[in-house]
């Protein structure tokens, strides 16, 4: 359980960006599943969150899940804790404390401890940021913690708490390295969430049946969208309807797309099931909902042309993507600065967006996993994409290199859309911001 140690090792007030170099020098491997390491170190720091917990997995969905619930929950007057993974700017946005993301010194005092109490036990970047986050919610004085797991679930650092409600939003094909590469190996591994005599919240229209055993065998309370909650409604408003309670005449979520109302309803849910704890008045939902950001998520930008930033880096999140485009009305031409990584189902991606857009811009990303620019050309014009008359593929060295020539080229009528990795998305807000800061100075 031993790591070799780096050369440097940060003290409290070291800069953010020197601890996170450092934590990712600790470790052998980026991603190690498993609970027993983790375990340890948290019962090291007698880590105990005295908070109303809500824990939120799936494949897609988690973030705009427990970015409904967080905003419902400030709404209600509740002292909230939202932990999510990863982040697109800045790593502070990862640990937000009553709406607000943490600080450095907040964040940096908390690696420190958790540092000190591993000893000889090695954590990924993964794990120990987690528990350093976990121990600044339970210093927090939070009324809940809301938290986002990062990869499956039952392995996953977050699942060392022990969940008052589980909220699991899709089971789709990722990470299939680590999960299983089918909807029931996935399914299984996601429900280790849930927990025995707790509500267990079940988005997915058809859930594996590997979930729903899972739930049953460990006695589980599980709520299943369209038999223990569901929702209607029209062009105006909608309507959840729960085991017994009823929320109508509610403005749709101010996060854009179809498959919004599918989150919602779920966070709706897991208050329902929590209401002996938690109070929430009909106008802390109403509020929360038309309140609600989450950057990134079929994110629509004021201007012309029309700029969409979607972290769509899977299929089924891809074929989201192509439904609410589809949605927008018509576009002359859509520009694509599409940027992926290596262990990703790259060709399900392009299937699912291929005819919607007209000109392809690809981006490369750093590191070991990015793939660059040019493998994502050989991908597209193997999948017989840019061959119309007025169609085009290019590479790039990076993601503002790509939006820029997009910018250059497309008509006030069109649209850009920036979609894939967490990566090119935030490549692509990191320029628009350096940008803006340039014309402010």
């Amino acid at each position: 359980m031993s790591s070799s140690v780096p050369v440097f090792r940060p003290d409290p007030h070291s800069p953010l960006a020197q601890w996170l170099a450092y934590l990712e020098s600790i470790h052998s491997r980026p991603i190690d599943l498993g609970l027993e390491r983790v375990r340890e170190v948290a019962r090291r720091l007698a880590l105990d969150l005295d908070a109303v917990t809500i824990v939120v997995g799936g494949t897609n969905g988690k973030g705009s899940t427990c970015a409904m619930l967080e905003s419902i929950l400030l709404c209600a007057g509740y002292r909230v804790g939202l932990y999510t993974s990863p982040h697109l700017l800045d790593f502070n946005e990862r640990a937000r404390v009553n709406g607000e993301p943490a600080s450095d010194a907040a964040l940096t005092e908390q690696f420190a401890a958790v540092d000190a109490a591993r000893g000889d036990v090695s954590l990924t970047y993964f794990e120990l940021t987690t528990l350093a986050i976990l121990r600044l919610f339970a210093q927090s004085g939070l009324d809940v913690a809301i938290l986002e797991v990062g990869l499956g679930g039952r392995l996953d650092a977050v699942n060392i708490v022990d969940a008052d409600c589980a909220v699991i939003t899709s089971v789709d094909l990722d990470h299939v390295e680590w999960l299983g590469d089918d909807r029931e190996k996935i399914g299984w591994e996601k429900a280790h969430i849930y927990r025995g005599g707790k509500p267990a919240i079940c988005a997915d229209p058809v859930p594996p049946q590997s979930l729903v055993e899972y739930a049953q065998s460990i006695g589980a309370d599980l709520w299943r969208f369209g038999h223990d909650y569901n929702y209607s409604g029209d062009k105006q408003q909608w309507n959840y309807g729960g085991r017994g309670m009823r929320r109508n005449a509610m403005a749709y979520p101010a996060l854009r797309g179809a498959n919004q109302l599918l989150n919602a309803s779920a966070a709706l849910a897991a208050l329902e099931s929590l209401r002996d704890r938690l109070h929430v008045p009909q106008q802390a939902v109403r509020l929360g909902l038309l309140q609600v950001q989450l950057p990134g998520r079929f994110q629509i930008l004021p201007g012309r042309p029309a700029v969409i930033l979607d972290v769509a880096h899977n299929p089924h999140a891809a074929a989201v993507l192509a439904d609410n485009l589809d949605n927008m009305g018509f576009y002359p031409y859509t520009y694509a600065v599409f940027g992926m990584l290596n262990d990703k189902d790259v060709d399900g991606v392009i299937a699912r967006l291929g005819e919607r857009v007209d000109h392809w811009y690809c981006v490369g990303l750093e590191g070991p996993r990015g793939l660059s620019g040019e493998a994502l050309v050989e991908r597209l014009e193997a999948l017989g994409a840019g061959r119309g008359k007025d169609a085009s593929i290019e590479a790039f060295a990076d993601p503002a290199a790509a939006f820029a020539a997009a910018q250059e080229r497309a008509g006030e009528g069109d649209r850009i859309v920036v979609f894939g990795s967490f990566l090119t998305v935030a490549g692509v807000l990191a320029s628009m911001r350096a940008a803006k800061a340039a014309r402010a100075g």
